[in-house]
């Protein structure tokens, strides 16, 4: 056993798009220093979400430097890093000054909304369509069935891009001339860890960005032809484990090798040791992500659950396929903000009040509603309402909601493959709401297991990192490392007694549809 005085240790920094965190781990996997600092969104106008690139790289050092000295553990013990990050959040900046052009665009950022609705509605587009369902029929390929069903949506950084370029006409002349780079935080923070050496992205950052082709494994041509983006600008992709460069020594003492990129819910996925085909992820946090491994090839959807790539660990490609809810713990915030909660805890004290939500139903749609439906016009709602209605009559049509759309996203799932499901795990501060996650295991018909560790996007990227210098030996070991604190178990009962009240949910939804038409 290794003493104290030759410990090693992995440290994993994860912006999330609240907060920014860092963990030490050891071999062990348990967290040995640690610190957190808010991460701000700015809000400047309508539709806006933006973070100011000089406060987020302050805060990335702070809380390293902070959780390094805390620990008392020196940058010289750490023998690699993994950085997990929130996804399809993106920056241009001036290659030879480094300057960037503009805030980061956030993943909720939904300026790109009327561009994304005048593409989908074009005649092109159309054509595209139609032509791409015929080449299916004739080849039979995935590729041609996912084009027919093509669709532009605001979380992905293509019709943002395309509205940042509106906004800023230099970025495409500069962007052909390799006179800007784009990146998501990403690539952005590598690129600032290590001075400016290192220019890269990686296969889960940059197939979540709506502008990459799993079916090649690479950036899509017929994307940046079509929308004229240049690829000039773009960074090359590496795979999840490779070696991204090293944190220059003079921000934190001493070099720390940079091991590890990964998107937040892959992490999560990884961290969740969800390595076989079959294996779903549930992730509960700003917004609600649920992540199916469908192993070596991509999925082709039909319903929005999106085809990305999972990682690639070790020279292997996992695919994932992924259907999101951009309103979870956004609708818990929003509690809190309208003064019927203190804190996320109450949720669950509150509606002890109540037997149920008395006719109250919430759409959680606060920035569309996303698959199944897909309808990025929706609004969020509160329908029902009487003159009896209660606070906790609210707050309990809230938690329902996000179990709806939990069931509603596993539902799709189920419909568009017939892949055995082994497992299915929780995650993300919603889900430490055991109302939120029975109400949803009762739903869906399943077990839902709760692992013992948190943040498990941190722990996904120090798992990455770890292997790629074998400080974990294994995937197998990493298993053993993991354990289950809680399982929810479904309760028939139950489900049949929610029926109708899902089903009035659903005619509240269609109220809310095409709102901002």
């Amino acid at each position: 056993m290794e003493s104290c005085k030759e410990e090693k240790f992995v440290l994993s920094l994860d912006i999330g798009t609240t907060n920014i965190r860092c963990y030490l781990y050891n071999k062990s996997a348990e967290i040995v220093g640690k610190s957190s600092t808010p991460l701000e969104t700015l809000y400047p106008e309508p539709q806006a979400a933006e973070i100011d690139p000089e406060v987020l790289w302050k805060n990335i050092q702070w809380v390293i430097h902070d959780c390094l000295k805390t620990s008392d553990i020196p940058a010289s013990k750490v023998v690699s890093m993994g950085i997990s990050t929130q996804r399809a959040t993106f920056i241009v900046w001036d290659t030879e000054t480094g300057k960037p052009i503009h805030n980061f665009l956030v993943w909720q950022d939904t300026r790109g909304d009327s561009i994304s609705k005048s593409w989908n509605d074009s005649y092109l587009m159309k054509a595209i369509r139609v032509g791409s369902r015929s080449l299916h029929v004739v080849t039979q390929k995935d590729k041609f069935l996912a084009a027919a069903v093509l669709r532009f949506r605001t979380q992905h950084v293509s019709t943002r891009l395309l509205w940042l370029m509106q906004k800023y006409p230099q970025i495409k002349t500069l962007g052909k001339e390799g006179k800007v780079r784009f990146g998501n935080i990403d690539t952005w923070v590598v690129w600032k860890l290590t001075n400016g050496k290192v220019f890269a992205s990686e296969y889960s950052c940059a197939s979540s960005t709506g502008l990459y082709d799993p079916y090649i494994l690479d950036w899509s041509g017929f994307f940046f032809n079509l929308l004229g983006i240049p690829r000039a600008m773009f960074p090359p992709i590496l795979d999840t484990d490779a070696d991204f460069g090293t944190c220059h020594a003079d921000f934190f003492g001493s070099e720390i090798p940079i091991r590890c990129i990964i998107g937040d819910q892959q992490g999560a996925m990884f961290g969740q040791c969800c390595f076989k085909s079959g294996d779903v992820k549930l992730t509960l946090g700003t917004g609600a992500f649920l992540d199916l491994n469908v192993g070596k090839h991509p999925h082709t959807s039909v319903a929005g659950f999106y085809p990305i790539i999972g990682w690639k660990v070790n020279g292997k490609i996992t695919h994932l396929a992924e259907g999101s809810a951009n309103t979870a713990g956004t609708a818990v915030e929003w509690l809190r903000g309208m003064g019927m909660i203190n804190k996320p805890d109450d949720c669950e004290k509150a509606i002890t009040d109540c037997e149920s939500s008395c006719g109250t139903y919430f759409v959680p749609a606060f920035t569309g509603i996303q698959a199944p439906i897909n309808d990025y016009l929706a609004c969020g709602s509160i329908m029902g309402l009487t003159q009896d209605t209660l606070p906790c009559h609210v707050i309990r049509a809230v938690l329902e909601s996000l179990a709806f759309r939990n069931k509603q996203l596993f539902d799709a799932m189920n419909s568009e493959t017939s892949l055995a499901i082994n497992k299915i795990v929780c995650d993300g501060g919603v889900s430490v709401n055991s109302f939120v996650m029975q109400l949803t295991s009762d739903l869906i018909d399943k077990q839902i297991q709760q692992p013992s560790h948190s943040e498990m996007s941190a722990l996904g990227a120090a798992f990455v990192a770890g292997l790629a210098v074998k400080f974990w030996q294994s995937q197998d070991q990493l298993c053993e490392l993991l354990h289950v604190t809680k399982t929810y178990s479904p309760n028939k009962e139950v489900r049949v007694k929610y029926e109708p009240i899902m089903n009035k949910w659903c005619k509240a939804i269609t109220r809310s549809l095409n709102w901002y038409k």
